[in-house]
């Protein structure tokens, strides 16, 4: 008989019926039975989830100690705009997403990387002569984090290493590890305003190295680069032959004293992917709406890349389809006064975030010039009954209910992390109680008296 016959039985009165017998040479026909294999129970997790470690969640959720019951908590930590409820959208980009609703148009599938007219609207608000985009340069993504996860997967292998900086963004770290990517950090120098240390930038790329990671403006460091250095950055990558994923999330939130440089406006000759999303500058963390732009003048990705982000954005199918509907009128329709009143508010924070911590001894904040945050250096001979930065924001959280991040959280000891946009009130309390705290504990340095006259 022939193993792969299909018979038909007629079984009478009954209705017609196929039914299917597959023989397979070699194969038992008998369930149940595999070859080789034992039959018990052993689920485990992958290597993948085994190599997924979030130095943030890691630190934070090792916290044992409890706040002040005494003292309302006032959280420094997080960076989501929308917590304290202080700092809504524009009624113009709720109105969009409701639009968006009711129109009943954007409640099926989209394509993976976007909706067309959704991302010729953003490739039409971030095109310009520097750097010209297509809807074929735009893949939409659920969020930044997701639109940097494709970067990272579609230009590294496992085994390959990028080049992100310290103090950075942990998931940088948290998305490559998980991939098999090793990490090489380098340096941002908080004397230079959080400048990159491009010598030693340079001396970490090997024939090993797949992409430079750009985080500008910066989180942790609300640093903002200069066009000099970023095009200092561009020559190295230009030299050295190593592609750019610039994180630019917080693009244009920049304080009245700077100006935000797209990377991608600087050079035709370095591919970049630059990554963006409604989440800071919108104030719409929530909506998981971000973006990819593909700059690629010299063809130096080719369709390669280009068909490498398509088929890994096919793994979810898409962010989500309301919001995408509602692009073009949150783009276009968003009052310049929303942008600006939203960035006098943050600076008008850091000033008085910087200027309250600058006048306590033993504390080195650094100025921001945009993004939502500020890095404040702990003179640790100054405490010397704390080990490090986690110890000081512990007893800080313990003392005062003041919860800030350790910059340990960042790869960068010996700081700490202050997000800035909480109510003006709050700001000014927890400065307050951060003095307080610093008042109790500081120690004057040995052989340093001067410092006691502060």
């Amino acid at each position: 008989m022939d193993p792969y016959m299909i018979h038909l039985h007629d079984h009478g009165n009954l209705p017609s019926v196929l039914d299917v017998h597959v023989n397979i040479p070699g194969r038992s026909s008998v369930p149940g039975k595999m070859k080789g294999r034992k039959a018990r129970w052993s689920v485990k997790p992958s290597d993948m989830s085994n190599k997924t470690f979030n130095p943030i969640r890691a630190i934070v959720d090792s916290m044992k100690v409890k706040p002040n019951p005494n003292k309302t908590m006032i959280a420094l930590s997080i960076g989501d705009p929308t917590v304290f409820g202080n700092l809504p959208t524009d009624p113009e980009v709720t109105q969009a997403i409701k639009d968006a609703l009711d129109s009943g148009k954007y409640n099926g599938y989209a394509p993976s990387t976007g909706y067309l007219s959704s991302r010729e609207e953003v490739a039409s608000y971030y095109h310009c002569p520097e750097a010209p985009l297509e809807a074929k340069d735009v893949i939409l993504t659920s969020g930044c984090s997701q639109a940097i996860e494709l970067c990272l997967a579609v230009l590294a292998n496992p085994g390959q290493n990028i080049l992100v900086p310290r103090p950075g963004f942990s998931l940088y770290r948290t998305l490559a590890e998980s991939m098999g990517i090793e990490v090489k950090p380098y340096n941002l120098l908080p004397e230079k305003f959080w400048e990159i240390d491009l010598k030693q930038l340079e001396s970490l790329i090997d024939e090993k190295t797949a992409c430079l990671i750009v985080n500008n403006p910066s989180n942790p460091c609300g640093s903002v680069f200069s066009r000099s250095h970023l095009q200092k950055i561009l020559a190295v990558a230009a030299r050295q032959c190593v592609p750019i994923l610039a994180d630019e999330i917080y693009g244009d939130m920049v304080f009245s004293d700077s100006k935000f440089e797209p990377l991608a406006t600087l050079s035709s000759n370095v591919p970049i992917l630059s990554c963006g999303g409604l989440a800071k500058r919108w104030l719409v963390p929530g909506w998981r709406m971000g973006w990819i732009l593909i700059h690629d003048r010299r063809d130096i990705f080719g369709n390669e890349i280009r068909d490498g982000l398509v088929k890994l954005s096919q793994r979810i199918l898409g962010p989500c389809t309301l919001v995408q509907g509602a692009l073009k009128s949150i783009l276009h329709r968003t009052p310049q006064e929303f942008y600006h009143n939203t960035l006098s508010f943050l600076k008008s924070n850091a000033d008085l975030c910087y200027g309250a911590l600058a006048a306590i001894p033993g504390l080195r904040p650094i100025r921001p010039s945009g993004a939502m945050y500020l890095m404040v250096g702990i003179e640790m001979e100054h405490f010397p009954e704390f080990e490090n930065d986690v110890e000081f924001t512990e007893q800080l959280v313990a003392e005062q209910s003041v919860h800030c991040l350790p910059a340990t959280c960042f790869e960068y000891p010996n700081f700490f992390r202050v997000v800035i946009t909480i109510p003006e009130v709050m700001m000014l309390e927890a400065c307050s109680r951060i003095q307080e705290f610093c008042d109790q504990h500081y120690h004057c340095a040995e052989g340093s008296p001067e410092e006691c006259d502060k």
